[in-house]
């Protein structure tokens, strides 16, 4: 919880001289900065919603020069000699909350300015085409051998080599540890710390006991009835269901919207300013529901971030405290509203007629156990975001282990298909039909987000660890969320979460919080205690 040496620290007057003016100047660059960058996710978030097709070229224009504005602003010498000022004030590193926002600060201004603003801008340019090539390449079809079926991995394989080549000078500028591979450059930016080496002796047994509960469980006789998740239901009744349980998850929609794009994600880019996207299909209502809450997590973290609080006096967007920690934990609060709570029994039990109220159909019929074994199957499938809970990390480490190979050069891009179907076989079991099933189906390459996908594993096991912990301290949560109260859980996440920004690094959170190093115990602890009920 905030102390309340914590909590002062956060709104304190600026009451001293000197110093503390200097450091007053460096959070005004930073929150000049900040509205720059925010400028940017505007005109991201509507490409992806919005945009009419023709106006592509235009803002791939306007992202390069947004892009190399907010470069400058980052690196700008005045804000690099304000730093060390600070840094070399004794009363202001003093002050622990300071002294945090300068670390951070130090910490992007050294990786900022190991880039030049003209490959800043000539990946913004890029990757704001590859994003329109993706979404064509993506829904083309395959010709007539391929009849029913779509992606074009041909058409996207120039974007994707250009985003690749310039990714991989990205990388190198920034530079890595000895010992180390170019691949950790990446995933630092992303999960600061992380190397590919800890992440593969984290993945590695972790899928061995998935791929073991996942194979137990297929043998099992007695499987979960889907049946109940074949309801045909108008998109615009999912939409007003969707928003009735972001409601009461408690997402503030006086401070953020609910959009559909072909590739859901959430955008928090400004005070009082956070944009969800979803998608809906006519059949597996439940795709939107669980797509819609994993970025109301991600939408509730960027609300309950201080991005309009003052911290030490002064205001708070822009700077690091005002900003998440890593994506790791911001994919630990999606991937917590999505399966620990959306996936629970008590879910259902306070959501059940509240969907049978608005979607009907043979819902009106149906049990709160219907619901909860229907959507706690495990059953390997194609698309990443619509996975269970047991294979969704087999996906995850699958994309990992490409990316890593893409980036030393052991993989050329080319032969990208044949490794990704390849893999999908050995994980998962399955044949992929097309590219748009297959390597097509992630916008992530396209944005030339190297290094992100490692990062919703940690989510995962983040989630279960906070879990544990937020179920000692919150005893009886199962009955507030049978009751559809889910407000003592938001404020156990902001208090104990959100509002600390990048205060602490994401190990040295989880250890504070739960008093451990992350482990895969509490996430495979949570996994067989839910599903091996269900199968036997």
């Amino acid at each position: 919880m905030t102390s309340p040496a914590m909590t002062a620290a956060l709104s304190h007057p600026a009451s001293r001289a000197g110093g503390f003016e200097t450091y007053r100047s460096l959070c005004e660059l930073h929150r000049q900065a900040g509205t720059i960058g925010s400028i940017s996710a505007l005109l991201n978030w509507d490409q992806e919603t919005y945009m009419p097709h023709n106006a592509a070229a235009h803002r791939s224009d306007q992202q390069e020069l947004i892009a190399r504005l907010h470069h400058e602003a980052i690196t700008s010498p005045r804000l690099g000699d304000l730093l060390a000022a600070c840094e070399a004030d004794r009363e202001l590193t003093a002050d622990p909350i300071i002294a945090a926002d300068l670390r951070e600060m130090r910490r992007d201004y050294t990786r900022a300015t190991k880039l030049s603003s003209d490959l800043v801008a000539e990946l913004a340019k890029v990757t704001s085409q590859a994003q329109e090539v993706w979404k064509e390449a993506r829904s083309r079809p395959m010709g007539s051998a391929g009849l029913g079926k779509s992606g074009d991995f041909a058409m996207f394989l120039p974007s994707l080599e250009r985003v690749m080549e310039l990714t991989r000078r990205k990388a190198e500028c920034y530079g890595f540890a000895s010992g180390g591979e170019l691949y950790d450059a990446l995933i630092d930016e992303y999960e600061p710390g992380a190397t590919a080496r800890m992440i593969e002796q984290t993945f590695t047994p972790l899928r061995d006991r998935l791929s073991g509960l996942v194979k137990s469980l297929s043998s099992s006789h007695r499987k979960p009835d889907e049946s109940v998740l074949r309801e045909r239901i108008d998109p615009a009744r999912q939409h007003e269901f969707g928003q009735q349980v972001l409601r009461a998850m408690g997402f503030d929609f006086n401070a953020g919207r609910l959009d559909t794009t072909t590739h859901p994600f959430c955008s928090g880019m400004a005070p009082g300013d956070t944009r969800l996207t979803t998608r809906y299909r006519d059949e597996t209502f439940t795709d939107a529901l669980y797509g819609s809450m994993h970025e109301a997590g991600h939408g509730l973290y960027e609300q309950g971030l201080p991005k309009q609080q003052l911290i030490a006096g002064l205001p708070a967007f822009g700077r690091p405290l005002a900003s998440s920690i890593s994506l790791g934990i911001h994919e630990s609060q999606s991937r917590m509203w999505e399966n620990f709570v959306g996936r629970s029994r008590e879910f259902w039990e306070w959501c059940l007629p509240i969907a049978q109220r608005t979607l009907g159909g043979s819902l009106t019929s149906r049990s709160v156990d219907d619901l909860y074994h229907a959507v706690n199957t495990a059953r390997p499938s194609l698309i990443r975001v619509e996975a269970d809970e047991a294979t969704y990390n087999l996906h995850v480490m699958l994309r990992f282990e490409l990316e890593r190979g893409l980036i030393s050069g052991d993989l050329p891009v080319k032969d990208l298909p044949g490794e990704w179907n390849a893999r999908v076989k050995s994980y998962l079991g399955l044949e992929v039909p097309d590219d748009r099933r297959g390597v097509l189906q992630d916008v992530h390459w396209s944005f030339g987000l190297i290094g992100y996908f490692p990062t919703y594993t940690l989510g995962n096991l983040y989630a279960a660890q906070f879990w544990e912990t937020i179920n000692q301290q919150i005893p009886d949560l199962k009955a507030q969320m049978q009751r559809g109260d889910f407000l003592p859980l938001k404020t156990w996440l902001n208090t104990n979460i959100h509002t600390h920004g990048r205060r602490y690094h994401a190990g040295e959170l989880c250890q504070n919080l739960t008093g451990k190093p992350l482990s895969a115990d509490p996430l495979m602890r949570h996994l067989e205690g839910k599903l091996r009920p269900i199968y036997t």
